[in-house]
Order: structure tokens, then sequence, then C-alpha cells
């Protein structure tokens, strides 16, 4: 049920916020300037600042990006699904209105989105530089109020995700933590180390 209301959501141009495996976020067709615009709007977030493109199925998520190299997708399939955000190469400028050099790429483990087909550009549901809300009645009420759909899966953990820089991992082997979070770095690094 989750997953097909959020699916018909975004397909309609509307604004959802949702459950992650990390906070509640709010997510909108990556393609549609309008539902862009509005999400930014919601959170009080500054139109140049990127956001992450998420997939709720990592077979997708590799689909959709076939020029990645055979080094970065074996990582990807050992990291994802899971609470990290992969900041990839985007020579070919896929979702523009997400913004950045690079593609921020997110794939929860979500158990109740899992049927979700297509890709949301997201961001969390807080106002810009508040605390995550990891409870639904922690996300704003002029957000939740703004949303054209609100899904509720009680208490998540709490901590975002954890952020690692994989652009130059295909060519170079090297890999940044940029934000540490929900994923331990030694875990990340037990995940590059498996991939040699």
């Amino acid at each position: 049920m989750a997953a097909s209301d959020l699916e018909r959501c975004i397909a309609g141009g509307g604004v959802a916020v949702f459950p992650s495996d990390t906070v509640y976020g709010l997510a909108c067709d990556p393609g549609d300037p309008a539902a862009v615009e509005r999400l930014y709007a919601l959170k009080g977030r500054n139109t140049g600042k990127p956001s992450a493109v998420m997939f709720f199925d990592t077979a997708l998520a590799l689909a959709a990006l076939p020029e990645l190299g055979p080094r970065t997708r074996v990582l990807m399939e050992r990291l994802l699904p899971g609470r990290v955000t992969l900041l990839l190469p985007n020579p070919r400028g896929r979702w523009p209105l997400a913004g950045g050099e690079a593609l921020g790429l997110r794939v929860p483990d979500v158990p109740a989105l899992h049927g979700v087909g297509r890709p949301v550009l997201q961001s969390s549901a807080n106002a810009a530089g508040a605390p995550d809300a990891r409870r639904l009645d922690e996300v704003p009420e002029a957000i939740r109020r703004g949303a054209d759909l609100v899904i509720d899966l009680g208490e998540l953990p709490g901590t975002p995700s954890t952020v690692i820089d994989l652009r130059r991992f295909e060519a170079a082997g090297e890999w940044v933590v940029v934000r540490s979070g929900a994923v331990a770095d030694e875990v990340v690094a037990r995940a590059v180390a498996d991939t040699a």
C-alpha cells in the first residue's frame, strides 16, 4: 500500500513525506521542476544545494547508471540497500535538478517501499538546518500540511546516512567518508577491502 501510494504521488507531481531507513524524508520526481521547487520551498532550503536521488531497489539503481565501472558497481552491491549516500561521477548529467557535480545516490532498506519502481529526489523532512526527524511528529507541521502524501512507519533510527565520495573510486580506488553517520567508517572500509 505505502509503495503504490508513494509511486502515485510522485508520478502525479506531488511531494511526499516518507520513512527511510534513517530519518523521515521528503520526496518528489527528480525530473519535475515544479515538484522540486515545492520540495525545496517546504524545507526552506537554498535551491543551489544539491539533493540525492533515491531508488528503492539496488538493481534499478544499477540499471539506471550503466556508465558506472565494474569496481564501483561491486562496491555498490556490497553497500546497498543500506544507510549510505554515495557520491558518484555523473558524466552524463543525469537528474540535473538534483544539482551538484556529483550524483548523490541512496537506496534505503525500507521493505514497505520496495515496490516503488521509480527514482525520487529526496531530502530530509526537516526545516533547513534543523534536527532530523525520527518520528512523524518531529516533522514540522508546515511540511506535513504542505505535502501531498504523508507515510508514517513509526519511529526510525534517527541517525542520517553516511555519505561516501566514490568519484575517484573506479580509476584510483580512492574513497572518502564526507559525513559520518549510520554506517561506521570501518564497515565501509571492510566493504571496500572486499572489492579488491
